[in-house]
């Protein structure tokens, strides 16, 4: 049982999110890890203990936990983008990560949650701040039409926080039509199986002739962001949100020709987290659609596995840690 130190808390953690991230960490293939590695990053719990210098918080609080740790110093932090930090170290892969009963943070990385909010939710409030976080790279996007390459759950999660900050309309692409099912029920307007039918035809069913102010690639491989390059309306903006495998193949000539602007999307921050947890409040934001199985803390290795074995069904899968 860890103690809380001066300015920290003890979180008793009740779910944790796996992502896909975690699943290239068990595989060995992750870039930026060094091992070995306690993982766990998007989890939801409660305030266990509260250590010296701490107010605000209350024991038995739900809460969720931000799990970039950052050095405050370098340029990209003086300028309130700290999570582009120079020396970024993310819980779960350059840092212990919170897969435990109970964890010391410091106080300023909690995330206070509404009491009515789910467990399962609450471990979802990470990945859907990185969708907010890439939703807003286009600024107000409200009354916008949006494209989504990808329908995982960060693609789904763009779709849905892209609509709940007002986009007209939004347009979700995969070669699934399971996946595409799990995007239809949490709402996204035009969703689009591009193995039966071209991204460009569906571009203009969806939206006209303007096709889509931005296109998100939630899928990071040659295919979608060439897709992306191809079909994009003439001076509007692509953002890649997917963490891309291996060194990309892009048509520079059509994004010069076309002044494109290629933009990318890096996580998020604290101001993503509030939009991302009164999204779901205000039922903007769906979540328990996404939610696939649940295992035990005991059968960590098992979720894994499960993950491996059944990847286009699989959303979310979730750990209940006190089980």
């Amino acid at each position: 049982m860890p103690k809380a130190g001066v300015g920290e808390v003890i979180v008793k953690m009740m779910t944790i999110g796996i992502c896909g991230s975690d699943i290239h960490v068990y595989h060995g293939e992750h870039p930026f890890t060094s091992y070995p590695i306690t993982q766990g990053h998007e989890v939801c719990g409660v305030i266990h203990e509260i250590g010296e210098g701490v107010s605000g918080f209350e024991v038995g609080q739900k809460v969720t936990v931000q799990p970039q740790l950052v050095c405050g110093e370098c340029h990209p932090c003086r300028h309130g983008k700290y999570n582009l930090c120079e020396n970024l170290k993310v819980m779960g892969f350059q840092a212990p990560g919170m897969g435990s009963h109970y964890f010391a943070v410091d106080a300023k990385k909690v995330t206070p949650l509404p009491e009515d909010m789910s467990f399962d939710e609450g471990a979802l409030i990470e990945p859907l701040a990185v969708g907010v976080h890439a939703a807003r790279k286009m600024g107000d996007i409200s009354g916008m039409s949006v494209a989504v390459l990808g329908a995982g759950p960060i693609g789904i999660l763009v779709a849905q926080a892209a609509k709940g900050l007002g986009a007209k309309s939004v347009l979700i692409t995969d070669v699934s039509d399971v996946r595409l099912e799990k995007a239809k029920e949490c709402g996204v307007d035009f969703c689009v199986n591009t193995r039966e039918k071209d991204f460009g035809a569906a571009l203009v069913e969806c939206f006209g002739p303007d096709k889509a102010d931005v296109i998100y690639d939630c899928a990071g491989n040659n295919i979608t962001i060439g897709q992306a390059i191809k079909y994009a309306r003439k001076g509007s903006t692509i953002i890649l949100v997917a963490v891309f495998a291996g060194m990309a193949t892009v048509d520079l000539a059509t994004l010069n020709d076309h002044e494109l602007d290629l933009n990318t999307s890096m996580m998020y921050r604290n101001e993503d987290y509030l939009t991302a947890i009164k999204l779901v409040k205000q039922n903007k934001v769906t979540l328990k659609p996404l939610v696939s199985k649940h295992f035990a803390f005991k059968d960590f290795l098992e979720a894994y596995e499960y993950i491996d074995a059944n990847r286009e069904y699989t959303m979310k899968v979730i750990i209940n840690v006190q089980e």
